[in-house]
């Protein structure tokens, strides 16, 4: 029994190191040739595809993206808005109906694939709604690289969900994932989701894209432009070269980014500027009295990239490109497509915090956010909310307070679903937002009052500096976090992202004696935390003392709201913690839980008290 038991163990041991193989990640390299027909809103394409498998696996099947497939009536993300109604993305849907299920039918996404080709010889392949099941001649070795060849036209669709002609702002094109899109392949497998309308996923790929478009157009993309001389709108010298069709090229590269996305318009304009240490940034939008605030946003955006390049991670791209082009905003390589008529410069500036904060969070540290989008809104979230409190400064404890409280708020309507579903298979649109920006947001705001933020600092640059420009998990995250702060956050983890459990202390009880008073304090909720309660003595002193969670282990060092004094930990088991204080009643103005108002605790009704002398 004991050699069997030794043979069964080892073969376990040895199953587990099998599944924890050295990370990889594979490799894209796309070469275009687009003839755009601006008049009809249809385009032929030509491409040359070189995939590299830095995989263990030997591949017999590939997969690729055809968003565009989605927007015509009775799709699957036709389908999906119909059934949610009213609870569905308000931008697919009014008064709960389907917006797709009436686009007319010479306005229907489609991509027409004519063929496509393995090393020259011809594939078969299946178009599965916006998946292309793709079946090889031969199979893709570890460690080789085989070459693509496809022939495809496309519709582009009306303007409904991120793509499209003519939207709201009379942009005429905006071409995103637009292109069959090679799917990722990892560990899990391959990325193969519909497209419903949420987010993407990808492999770092390096494009060369030429474009050929009526003259009058200017293009907004993210990449590098190169030959600006000779197309219409960056440079003032150029000579536009057209050819008998009255159309020029635009030759496009861009290296190492997720996708390559672009926005076409006659009424652009450009303007650029230098950030110091980079990137040189390009706004494209058209100029007009709804777009005014573009003219005063240079400082801004200058300033944007400096604190996030200082708090986050270099920025890793030459340049970056703020594009008028899309129904809100939405994040692409080394650009973004953004509605442009701000009301104001904190407006536009929030939404180009946001969306260029996506490429540290969803390019550099490309997640996968249709499995995690709690990584990638969230983590975008909160940098867009650390950077925008310093542009903006607002009469706040801290910068997520009104994050806290919205979150608070929502809680009451009972409708919350958990941060760890996939983020096309939330019910409700309004609960999908929490889970994923809010809940993604609080995640790193609780995180903050756990270790303390000097410690939550160093783990946001230690992730960065560890997994930029490769495909990290929230294990991967959460490794760092641990190592940093010395301490358990499994426990956080598990209940913020896999539960809906929510934080609930209160002040159950206040004791004043002749020396000293005596606070008895309750876990009302399910989900334990340590916990800083503080005072404000009557000659305006703030004395703070930190319980900590047993489960944490190590307890927190410092923090930038202030000195502590750490006390005996609570057990997460343990429903009351009583401490004693030496103040008494008349040396006593207020006391309370969390002064800092970073606890994200649902019900802070009983979280302070006011001493009446």
């Amino acid at each position: 029994m004991r050699k069997s038991a030794a043979i069964l163990f080892a073969f376990i041991i040895s199953q587990f190191q099998a599944q924890q193989g050295a990370y990889y990640q594979q490799a894209a390299k796309y070469k275009m040739d687009i003839d755009v027909n601006a008049e009809k809103f249809t385009y032929q394409g030509n491409q040359s595809l070189e995939y590299t498998n830095n995989s263990p696996d030997e591949l017999n099947v590939v997969y690729f993206h055809l968003y565009w497939n989605a927007f015509k009536p009775n799709s699957m993300m036709d389908q999906r808005v119909a059934g949610q109604g009213k609870n569905g993305d308000s931008r697919l849907q009014k008064d709960g109906v389907s917006r797709l299920a009436s686009i007319p039918k010479d306005q229907e996404g489609a991509q027409n694939i004519h063929w496509i080709k393995q090393n020259g010889k011809d594939l078969k392949f299946e178009i599965q709604e916006t998946i292309m099941k793709v079946y090889l001649a031969e199979p893709i070795q570890p460690n080789s690289t085989t070459t693509f060849t496809m022939d495809w036209d496309a519709v582009i669709p009306e303007q409904i969900r991120r793509s499209g002609r003519n939207n709201r702002e009379g942009v005429d094109m905006t071409m995103t994932q637009w292109y069959p899109k090679i799917a990722e392949y990892d560990y899990d497998g391959w990325a193969t989701f519909d497209y419903i309308g949420r987010e993407f996923h990808a492999p770092f790929s390096d494009f060369d894209v030429t474009i050929k478009i009526n003259k009058d157009y200017v293009i907004g993309a993210g990449g590098i432009l190169e030959n600006p001389s000779e197309v219409k709108g960056y440079d003032a010298a150029a000579k536009i070269k057209a050819d008998k069709s009255k159309k020029a090229v635009w030759k496009w590269k861009a290296n190492n980014i997720l996708d390559f996305a672009w926005s076409a318009d006659r009424d652009y304009i450009i303007k650029s500027f230098d950030v110091p240490e980079g990137p040189k940034v390009f706004l494209v939008y058209q100029q007009n009295d709804k777009t005014k605030v573009w003219e005063e946003a240079q400082p801004y955006v200058t300033k944007y990239f400096q604190l996030m390049n200082a708090h986050f991670g270099k920025y890793v791209y030459p340049t970056y490109a703020f594009i008028q082009g899309g129904d809100g905003g939405m994040e692409y390589g080394m650009c973004t497509m953004i509605l442009g008529e701000a009301q104001d410069m904190k407006g536009l500036m929030g939404l180009m915090a946001h969306e260029g904060a996506h490429s540290w969070y969803q390019q550099m540290l490309a997640t996968n956010e249709s499995v995690r989008p709690w990584m990638d809104e969230g983590f975008t979230s909160y940098a867009e909310g650390y950077v925008m409190y310093q542009l903006f400064p607002e009469e706040l404890p801290n910068p997520f307070a009104n994050t806290v409280n919205a979150y608070r708020n929502f809680i009451k309507k009972g409708i919350e679903e958990p941060a760890v579903w996939f983020g096309d298979h939330h019910d409700n649109g309004t609960a999908y937002t929490y889970a994923s920006y809010v809940k993604g947001e609080l995640y790193l705001v609780e995180l903050g009052y756990i270790m303390g933020e000097q410690k939550l600092a160093e783990t946001l640059k230690q992730y960065y500096d560890q997994w930029q420009m490769k495909h990290p998990t929230d294990r991967d995250f959460l490794h760092i976090a641990q190592k940093v702060s010395g301490m358990d956050l499994k426990w956080f983890h598990n209940y913020w992202i896999n539960t809906t459990k929510t934080i609930d202390y209160g002040i159950k009880d206040v004791k004043y004696d002749a020396k000293s008073t005596t606070i008895t304090l309750v876990n009302k909720g399910q989900v334990p935390m340590p916990i800083d309660f503080s005072v404000l003595t009557t000659d305006k002193k703030v004395v703070t003392y930190q319980i900590p969670l047993n489960m944490t282990h190590t307890w927190k060092e410092k923090d930038i709201y202030g000195d502590f004094k750490t006390m005996p930990y609570w057990p997460w088991t343990q429903k009351e913690y009583t401490l004693t204080i030496p103040y008494t009643k008349a040396q006593l103005s207020v006391l309370g839980i969390d002064f800092s108002q970073r606890l994200a605790d649902v019900n802070v009704d009983d979280n302070i008290v006011e001493v009446k002398q």
